[in-house]
């Protein structure tokens, strides 16, 4: 059985804003170009998807839905038949540092706002930066959420973040962003039922991790950043290196398909190295490697599907 998943993660562009400190330090970033994810990404996202004839998660920001834009959406990527997932009510990336009432506040408010927009409460969840806790998941499993797609296993990105998050330090800048428990980097790389802690295997929620390679590849990420900055050739030597898993979990951003010159973000290009490259090199990359995932005979599912048909699998086994 090959399954890919390709979710997008909704993250309007305050969320990076914060993440690089730079909330008070560009104000060129407001008006339109806040809503660059919604209102140019989005879009972009949906005939690229069509295109390819695959459907797609979107994890949503519960307090965007406040926006008319944003909502419309929503509403239009679920009657296309596309996924819709809870990503907090906040986007908290201290999240896992809360208090367990706030957490769950976070969790139940993304469920509500999501659940008032398309008619039903969203089956999946993923947290701000992939950082979660067994906290977390006892609360996703307490609110019967079908499964998580949060634990990032990548030794690569995990140094990567560590050392962007020391970097701001030094620099005094304030970024959101945390480091998560090192023992994520031994949690299953494959579909598994957590246990405590939640890097082991158990009993517990279904969890569906973020995209790695092989590991004698050692892990890397296969994420819409790391495919972007790779190049075509550099993304499609990442598909060869992570064919064979059972799910192949694509996670991408909203902004994988903004453009800094069109949308308004050439502030944000400086700190955000993505936004280098233009939506035509991006859409580029995306669709060759859907495509060449494709070719390896994968099927392409949502996460709730996958969550779905990785659960019959272990009613059938026992």
């Amino acid at each position: 059985m090959r399954l890919c998943a390709v979710s997008v993660d909704l993250d309007e562009i305050p969320c990076y804003s914060a993440i690089h400190g730079l909330s008070a330090r560009v104000p060129a970033l407001e008006g339109e170009a806040c809503h660059a994810v919604y209102r140019r990404a989005v879009p972009r996202f949906e005939a690229l998807f069509d295109e390819l004839g695959i459907p797609a998660t979107f994890f949503v920001i519960g307090r965007d839905l406040a926006d008319r834009t944003a909502a419309d959406a929503t509403l239009r990527l679920h009657a296309l038949g596309h996924e819709i997932g809870n990503h907090t009510q906040d986007h908290f990336y201290d999240l896992v540092k809360r208090e367990r009432a706030e957490i769950r506040a976070q969790i139940v408010g993304g469920n509500e706002a999501i659940a008032r927009v398309i008619g039903r409460t969203p089956a999946g969840f993923r947290a701000p930066g992939y950082t979660i806790t067994d906290t977390v998941f006892e609360l996703l499993s307490e609110l019967d959420m079908a499964y998580d797609s949060s634990v990032f296993p990548c030794p690569s990105y995990y140094a990567a973040k560590a050392a962007a998050i020391t970097g701001y330090k030094l620099r005094k800048r304030p970024t959101h962003s945390v480091i998560d428990d090192p023992h994520v980097l031994l949690a299953p790389a494959e579909p598994y039922r957590v246990g405590r802690p939640y890097p082991k295997r158990g009993r517990g929620l279904l969890e569906l991790p973020i995209g790695v390679t092989g590991e004698w590849s050692a892990r890397l990420p296969y994420i819409g950043t790391s495919l972007i900055m790779a190049g075509k050739r550099g993304a499609l030597t990442l598909t060869k290196l992570i064919a064979g898993r059972s799910l192949v979990n694509l996670e991408l951003h909203g902004i994988d398909l903004a453009d800094a010159e069109e949308d308004g973000l050439n502030d944000l290009r400086e700190h955000q190295p993505d936004l280098r490259k233009t939506r035509g090199e991006k859409n580029e990359i995306l669709h060759a490697v859907i495509e060449a995932l494709h070719d390896q005979g994968y099927q392409f599912v949502t996460l709730a599907q996958a969550a779905h048909v990785f659960s019959s699998i272990e009613r059938h086994e026992h």
